[in-house]
Formats: structure tokens, C-alpha cells, sequence
């Protein structure tokens, strides 16, 4: 979707070029002048409805993104609650592991905690 500060400008920006020019053929220096001024406010409308329009585009592509990224972490969510709920769990096969694991995170628990001391 076209932005109307885009048409409006473009149709300003044209309107002041042919100002410009009438009162460039004509020796008229005031259309010359206004025609130049309207042509730059046009370039300004236009390029501020530029600016609104990649503004939405991109808060349009950020929501994609975080409708895909909940989606994934949707269908993430559900194959790890199944896997558990059929005895998929892989800490009653490796008891050890599961000790060694817990012991590791402990023991950087207990790092994080001290330096905080210091």
C-alpha cells in the first residue's frame, strides 16, 4: 500500500516543476520561485511518505518473523511434551549423565554467586 504522502508529493513536486517552468518561459520570477518551493516540498512530502512506507514494511516483516518464531517454538513445545509423556526421557537411561549434568550447573550456580560477593 502506496502511503498518500507519496502521491501528494509527487503530485506537488510535478505541480511546482511546471510552476518553475511557466515562470521560467515567461521571465515571471515569483512563478519561477514558487514553482521551485512547491517542487521542494513536494520532494519532501514524498520522500517523508518513503520513509512511513519502509516503516511499515518493516514492522510488517518483524511481525512475520515473531509469528514464525512463536510457531516454531509452538511445535517445539509440543514434540518435547510428547517425547516425555511417551518415556522418551534419556536421564532414566544415563543416570550418570543426569548426576554429572546437575553437578555442572550447581557448580556454575555456585561461581555466579561468588562473584557477585567480590
Amino acid at each position: 500500500m502506496v502511503d498518500t504522502d507519496r502521491i501528494t508529493g509527487a503530485a506537488r513536486d510535478l505541480g511546482g516543476r511546471i510552476q518553475g517552468a511557466v515562470g521560467d518561459l515567461t521571465g515571471s520570477r515569483r512563478d519561477s520561485a514558487e514553482g521551485r518551493l512547491r517542487e521542494a516540498q513536494g520532494t519532501a512530502e514524498n520522500l517523508y511518505g518513503q520513509a512511513k512506507d519502509a516503516v511499515r514494511h518493516a514492522a510488517d516483516r518483524a511481525h512475520d518473523y515473531a509469528e514464525e518464531a512463536y510457531d516454531y517454538a509452538e511445535d517445539a513445545y509440543e514434540r518435547g511434551r510428547h517425547a516425555v509423556r511417551e518415556g522418551h526421557d534419556r536421564s532414566a537411561e544415563w543416570p550418570h549423565v543426569s548426576l554429572v549434568v546437575a553437578g555442572l550447573v550447581g557448580f556454575g550456580l555456585g561461581l555466579l554467586v561468588s562473584a557477585r560477593r567480590d
